[in-house]
């Protein structure tokens, strides 16, 4: 069995997702809908369980707050009774989601058991009781893999593609990608690449020493003149190094078209402030990204007027969680980010499921599978596409 469908494009053409070829049902009913299968589809497992997912990158990778040389994340398998499979992942990333990959591991088994022992309850019932065991954010990125994984298996027990279950609003995205922090030479080189390979929005990170920043993005013009910037500070500025950030772009008559969370995610006054600032000098968007990691936190930035943009990351709140924060979103007429940790195909396939069925999302960054050195999921990259029409991990998971 495989997870329900997808294509997804890492360059500027578009992300497209489609029907598996090999689902559980051979006729497809119409789309249930996401709200409606929770509470009509009586979930049976017949095998859960989790095991280490470490794949080695192709470089380190930097960031303001912290360095990454390899994943060292989770993946979940979910078997139903009548044969269905589904997949999740728990990305760990130090400093941004709260647990290790061995605390990770043994919450995730303690979750599978308790998936065994459920029986004929409701999705939506199964959901919440692993929420209960898996509460806050202290467990977000667990309990995101566990939902991911059961989701997804009933998707493909009812033969449709998690795209048209969230909505089915499109069958296409497209994303942008990351540079880490560099030295100019090397920022203009991948620059240089990801414009030959067609990429038109760069997310580049900054935060750790300001000068050279500037001069990162000074040779990232150089090369790739035409490109669309994201900067993403991760915590790494204080509210005057951020401003000035701007005003030097400025300056250069660069207007990136994100600032994401420029300052620590408890500089609430900060971030408001470069907010501010930066939309009526600037005409620039800002994002909570670590400032945003539950309900609560959006309440916040939507009452006191904190940032322009969400950014949505399953690992940080979960899928349902994540559900909930978009709805606020919406309402509250703030723009909407998706993105992740440092995933395999596994997260990120789920996470482009859920922006293309939704349709809302306003900046997708879905790209961390190309930082990747090896990749343990079959099916995928095929000329400038990323499919997963074929995504599993059997080969993987049964030699492991």
């Amino acid at each position: 069995m495989v997870p329900s469908a997808a294509f997804l494009s890492l360059q500027s053409p578009p992300l497209r997702f489609s029907k598996s070829p090999t689902a559980c049902m051979a006729a497809p009913p119409a789309c249930l809908g996401f709200k409606n299968l929770m509470e009509t589809y009586a979930v049976s497992v017949q095998r859960a369980e989790g095991r280490a997912l470490n794949v080695p990158l192709l470089a380190p990778f930097m960031i303001a707050t912290a360095r990454v040389d390899s994943v060292e994340n989770v993946a979940v398998r979910v078997e139903l009774r009548n044969g269905c499979v589904g997949w999740g992942e728990s990305p760990i990333l130090p400093g941004v989601t709260a647990e290790d990959q061995a605390a990770a591991l043994a919450a995730v088994a303690e979750a599978c058991r308790a998936l065994l022992e459920s029986p004929g309850k409701t999705l939506a019932i199964v959901l919440a009781e692993i929420g209960g065991m898996l509460p806050g954010h202290s467990f977000a990125s667990v309990r995101a893999g566990i939902e991911m994984a059961l989701i997804d298996a009933v998707a493909n027990s009812i033969g449709v593609p998690l795209w048209r279950l969230f909505g089915g609003f499109s069958n296409a995205i497209t994303t942008d990608i990351t540079i880490p922090i560099v030295s100019p030479t090397e920022a203009a080189e991948l620059a240089s690449k990801y414009r030959v390979r067609g990429f038109k929005t760069l997310k580049l990170k900054v935060g750790k020493n300001l000068s050279a920043d500037i001069e990162v993005l000074k040779a990232i013009r150089t090369v790739h003149p035409d490109c669309l910037f994201i900067l993403d500070a991760n915590e790494g500025y204080s509210s005057e190094e951020a401003i000035q950030v701007l005003q030097k772009l400025h300056e250069m008559e660069v207007t990136p078209i994100l600032f994401e969370q420029p300052v620590h995610r408890d500089d609430w006054r900060g971030l408001g402030r470069v907010s501010r600032v930066a939309r009526t000098k600037y005409g620039v968007s800002v994002a909570a990204d670590e400032s945003c990691r539950s309900l609560d936190d959006v309440k916040k930035i939507v009452k006191e007027d904190l940032a322009h943009v969400v950014n949505i990351k399953l690992a940080k709140m979960g899928v349902l969680g994540a559900l909930e924060i978009i709805d606020l979103a919406r309402e509250s007429g703030l723009d909407l980010m998706i993105g992740g940790m440092v995933e395999t195909r596994l997260a990120m396939g789920f996470a482009g499921h859920l922006a293309a069925g939704l349709g809302c999302f306003k900046f997708i960054d879905l790209d961390t599978p190309l930082l990747l050195a090896e990749d343990p999921v079959l099916g995928g990259y095929e000329d400038k596409m990323m499919k997963l029409t074929a995504l599993a991990m059997v080969g993987w998971w049964d030699s492991y």
